[in-house]
Protein backbone atom coordinates (compact mmCIF):
# COMPACT_ATOMS: atom_id res chain seq x y z
CA UNK A 1 0.00 0.00 0.00
CA UNK A 2 2.87 2.41 0.81
CA UNK A 3 4.45 1.52 -2.40
CA UNK A 4 1.17 2.15 -4.45
CA UNK A 5 1.40 5.89 -2.49
CA UNK A 6 4.43 6.30 -3.30
CA UNK A 7 4.08 5.66 -6.79
CA UNK A 8 0.99 8.01 -7.02
CA UNK A 9 3.09 10.83 -5.30
CA UNK A 10 5.90 10.46 -7.46
CA UNK A 11 3.62 10.26 -10.80
CA UNK A 12 2.07 13.70 -9.66
CA UNK A 13 5.34 14.74 -8.95
CA UNK A 14 6.32 14.18 -12.73
CA UNK A 15 3.62 15.93 -14.03
CA UNK A 16 4.42 18.80 -12.21
CA UNK A 17 7.46 18.87 -13.17
CA UNK A 18 6.88 18.52 -16.99
CA UNK A 19 4.26 21.01 -16.58
CA UNK A 20 7.03 23.42 -15.13
CA UNK A 21 9.04 22.83 -17.87
CA UNK A 22 6.82 23.41 -20.37
CA UNK A 23 5.12 26.39 -18.77
CA UNK A 24 8.53 27.59 -18.58
CA UNK A 25 9.68 27.21 -21.86
CA UNK A 26 6.20 29.24 -23.08
CA UNK A 27 6.97 32.02 -20.81
CA UNK A 28 10.28 32.02 -22.38
CA UNK A 29 9.34 31.95 -25.69
CA UNK A 30 6.92 34.83 -24.92
CA UNK A 31 9.98 36.90 -23.94
CA UNK A 32 11.96 36.61 -26.54
CA UNK A 33 10.46 39.54 -28.41
CA UNK A 34 9.38 41.48 -24.87
CA UNK A 35 11.26 44.83 -23.64
CA UNK A 36 10.97 46.77 -20.46
CA UNK A 37 7.34 46.23 -18.08
CA UNK A 38 6.73 43.40 -20.80
CA UNK A 39 9.39 41.56 -19.80
CA UNK A 40 9.48 42.22 -15.94
CA UNK A 41 5.50 40.74 -16.00
CA UNK A 42 6.71 37.49 -17.79
CA UNK A 43 9.66 37.28 -15.65
CA UNK A 44 7.11 37.58 -12.55
CA UNK A 45 4.78 34.85 -14.04
CA UNK A 46 7.96 32.64 -14.40
CA UNK A 47 8.86 33.44 -10.39
CA UNK A 48 5.70 32.77 -9.92
CA UNK A 49 5.38 29.09 -11.08
CA UNK A 50 8.47 28.76 -9.94
CA UNK A 51 7.44 29.40 -6.51
CA UNK A 52 4.80 26.80 -6.78
CA UNK A 53 6.53 24.26 -7.89
CA UNK A 54 9.10 24.23 -5.00
CA UNK A 55 5.45 24.60 -2.38
CA UNK A 56 4.18 21.22 -4.43
CA UNK A 57 7.63 19.66 -4.37
CA UNK A 58 7.94 20.40 -0.50
CA UNK A 59 4.57 19.29 -0.20
CA UNK A 60 5.09 15.80 -2.30
CA UNK A 61 8.61 15.39 -0.06
CA UNK A 62 6.70 15.94 3.12
CA UNK A 63 3.45 13.53 2.32
CA UNK A 64 6.04 10.83 1.14
CA UNK A 65 8.60 11.41 4.38
CA UNK A 66 5.61 10.67 6.33
CA UNK A 67 3.99 7.29 4.53
CA UNK A 68 7.36 6.15 4.32
CA UNK A 69 8.37 6.70 8.45
CA UNK A 70 4.70 5.45 8.73
CA UNK A 71 5.74 2.29 6.81
CA UNK A 72 9.00 1.82 8.55
CA UNK A 73 7.26 1.87 11.59
CA UNK A 74 4.67 -0.61 11.07
CA UNK A 75 7.19 -2.92 9.58
CA UNK A 76 9.22 -2.46 12.91
CA UNK A 77 6.09 -3.00 15.12
CA UNK A 78 5.35 -6.39 13.27
CA UNK A 79 8.53 -7.57 13.12
CA UNK A 80 9.03 -6.93 17.59
CA UNK A 81 5.32 -8.44 17.47
CA UNK A 82 6.51 -11.48 15.10
CA UNK A 83 10.25 -12.37 15.34
CA UNK A 84 10.03 -15.84 13.62
CA UNK A 85 7.14 -14.61 10.43
CA UNK A 86 9.56 -12.15 9.88
CA UNK A 87 12.82 -14.56 9.78
CA UNK A 88 10.69 -16.81 7.40
CA UNK A 89 9.95 -13.74 5.24
CA UNK A 90 13.09 -13.09 5.24
CA UNK A 91 14.41 -16.40 4.07
CA UNK A 92 11.72 -16.59 1.34
CA UNK A 93 12.54 -13.05 0.23
CA UNK A 94 16.10 -14.09 -0.14
CA UNK A 95 15.81 -17.81 -1.35
CA UNK A 96 13.49 -16.15 -4.18
CA UNK A 97 16.04 -13.68 -5.12
CA UNK A 98 18.48 -15.30 -5.11
CA UNK A 99 16.72 -18.17 -7.55
CA UNK A 100 15.91 -15.44 -9.71
CA UNK A 101 19.74 -14.00 -9.80
CA UNK A 102 21.00 -17.46 -10.80
CA UNK A 103 19.30 -17.21 -13.97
Amino acid sequence: MASKSAKTAQDILMADFQALVRDTEQLLADTANLAGDQADEVRAQIHERLNQARESLQLTQDSVRQRGQAALGQAEQYVQENPWQAIGIAAGVGLLIGLLAKR
